[in-house]
């Protein structure tokens, strides 16, 4: 980041009185919370509790039933859904799709364009491990290579906060829990801010520092740091049994 850029606020997203539905009709409950830069927050719940309707919201792509998402203007918010929307078949370059983080709304393929931003596409590649990959297609890297390529351009514009959906569904245990480290340090090394909606309470407990436990059908919502929400009743009624975080 250059010194004549703005410095972003050490909170990214603030949620206030946030009610997250469709058609003018709130699925969940009111939701204020903070997501400050250095977390990560894990956003859990069963499937059809509304973890996916909330993270649309928050992101902007569904309109709220009421209340604020208030995000800070001074940096971006980068996205990583859960299916990518890259065709296959098209043979895209590694470096290529990193590019695509940098700004959507000028032409990447422009000489100056790349060669100002050289240095960010460059960095984003080697703190994500694939630098070794860059001219190498998209479609043959594998499924934790692909995601390590899309993290890679989600960092490239030195976003204030990264949102992933279910970012390890398709991956090992290995290859999980590789992933959840790279999570780690991308949050410490650049004070990022990471929210991640999944399904592996045997990876979030450890690498997250805050939760959002949603549940529509007891119209819930537990927010907080991750060892409270682990240890709340709500969380032991939705999954049977009580999780530890480590400290």
């Amino acid at each position: 980041m250059s010194k004549d850029t703005p410095r972003r606020s050490s909170v990214p997203v603030e949620l206030t009185g946030l009610e997250a539905g469709y058609g003018g009709h709130g699925l969940l409950p009111a939701v204020d919370l903070e997501i400050e830069s250095g977390q990560m927050w894990a956003l859990i719940g069963r499937n059809g509790s509304g973890k996916t309707t909330l993270l649309r919201t928050i992101l902007g792509l569904l309109p709220s039933v009421g209340g604020l998402v208030i995000r800070d203007k001074s940096s971006c918010v980068s996205y990583i859904p859960q299916r990518t929307d890259y065709d296959l078949a098209v043979p895209a370059r590694v470096i290529d799709i990193v590019r695509e983080g940098l700004d959507h709304h000028r032409s990447f393929l422009s000489p100056f364009f790349v060669g100002r931003h050289a240095a960010d596409v460059q960095r984003a590649l080697e703190e994500t491990g694939t630098k070794e990959l860059a001219h190498r297609r998209f479609r043959e890297l594998s499924e934790g290579q692909r995601q390590r390529v899309l993290i890679a351009k989600a960092i490239v514009c030195d976003p204030g906060l990264i949102v992933l959906d279910e970012p390890t569904s398709a991956m090992d245990p290995l290859a999980e829990r590789s992933m959840f480290e790279l999570l780690d340090r991308l949050r410490r090394s650049r004070d990022l801010a990471v929210l991640v909606a999944s399904h592996s309470m045997s990876m979030l407990p450890q690498y997250s520092t805050h939760a959002v436990l949603v549940d529509a059908d007891a119209q819930q919502v537990v927010a907080g740091p991750i060892h409270e929400v682990l240890e709340s009743e709500a969380f032991r009624r939705i999954y049977g049994f009580r999780a530890a975080a480590e400290t």
